[in-house]
């Protein structure tokens, strides 16, 4: 029997609304011309992550040929495809991702352009683990770029934006541990409200807690992405409508943030990175760290602080560093990113 022939769907515009429909920005390798000129805009495309801070980065790690690298945060693979060309083929470079559905994609990308496993090799665990990815090797230069990839945010099913309708889900890696909805549900209202000021410096803490648990109590459910967001935003009701709108969209930005750094444990695995990060550095070596909110990079600047106090490096970054003004321009996803380094004694 002859399949029926089903009409793809029309491409409405040059930004549909609904991110499976947005076929070009999911190939860019296909439409290279709409997705550069997405980019040209100031827009990240759906299914794709913009690289911050690339060029800073390559200065400081100053890679050369033969050398073993370590990128602890894979995503995309824009970072390491930059840090691959450095090594011009000599030398290894080492990559992490817990995220099962977005390395494999990287992996195949890598593959494609030219680099497989005699150069590149990746593996699905932690960075929190970076002491176990090559046992019997230390490191010339390791990356840690903590930010959330863009792949990750874009897409509904994943939960990690209140843009669109999805399941409260907010983990890194889809095949373990709790979701955010299952997680809600196990916190009272005095955890809640401590982890929104721990995790994201929420202002509203108090009230937007008070306002979860009184759905509980009434029988209801916080299951999906927009019901959580439409409860923060019943919990700000009484604030003055000229105000509401933008206080609204922060405490929803700082709310999904806080959730997803307890359900991935986020501090905790940053905090074992930054502890066994010199064990796996050889003398010399250097580390860089982007990080994209004040509690990230109070743990990175506490870290190297300390370390360099105990001789452990021989330096580190005295201030901070921020991408420029024009890269937040072509990414604004750029805006919050702070970069921080140091050297192995």
């Amino acid at each position: 029997m002859e399949q029926e022939h089903k009409r793809r769907v029309r491409y409405k515009g040059t930004h549909p609304r609904k991110f499976e429909e947005k076929y070009k920005e999911l190939n860019p390798e296909k439409y290279g011309a709409d997705v550069n000129k997405i980019i040209q805009s100031g827009k990240t495309p759906a299914g794709m992550h913009i690289s911050i801070m690339v060029d800073e980065i390559l200065e400081f790690l100053d890679i050369q040929p033969g050398q073993i690298g370590l990128d602890a945060t894979l995503g995309y693979g824009g970072h390491s495809r930059r840090m691959l060309e450095k090594l011009q083929g000599q030398g290894h470079l080492y990559a992490t991702d817990i995220d099962p559905i977005e390395s494999e994609k990287t992996r195949q990308r890598l593959a494609e352009a030219g680099y497989g496993s005699e150069i590149l090799t990746i593996k699905r665990m932690n960075f929190a683990q970076l002491d176990e990815v090559a046992p019997d090797q230390k490191f010339d230069f390791i990356l840690a770029d903590l930010g959330v990839s863009s792949m990750q945010i874009d897409n509904p099913e994943r939960g990690f934006t209140f843009k669109y309708d999805g399941p409260l889900d907010l983990r890194l890696d889809p095949t373990a541990g709790v979701t955010a909805a299952q997680r809600l549900k196990e916190l009272d209202q005095e955890e809640l409200e401590a982890m929104l000021v721990e995790n994201s410096d929420e202002p509203y803490a108090d009230r937007i807690a008070k306002a979860v648990m009184q759905v509980y109590k009434r029988g209801g459910s916080i299951e999906t992405t927009k019901q959580f967001a439409a409860v923060i935003e019943g919990a700000l009701s009484f604030l003055p409508p000229k105000e509401k709108k933008e206080a609204v969209k922060k405490s929803c930005q700082r709310c999904f943030q806080a959730l997803r750094i307890d359900v991935n444990s986020e501090f905790e695995v940053l905090y074992s990175f930054l502890e066994k990060l010199p064990n796996v550095l050889k003398s010399g070596g250097r580390v860089a760290v982007l990080t994209f909110h004040s509690g990230e990079d109070r743990l990175v600047k506490k870290a190297f602080k300390q370390h360099y106090k105990e001789g452990v490096y021989s330096d580190i970054c005295e201030d901070v560093i921020r991408p420029s003004a024009e890269e937040c321009f072509r990414n604004p996803r750029a805006k919050s990113t702070k970069m921080r380094w140091a050297i192995k004694e």
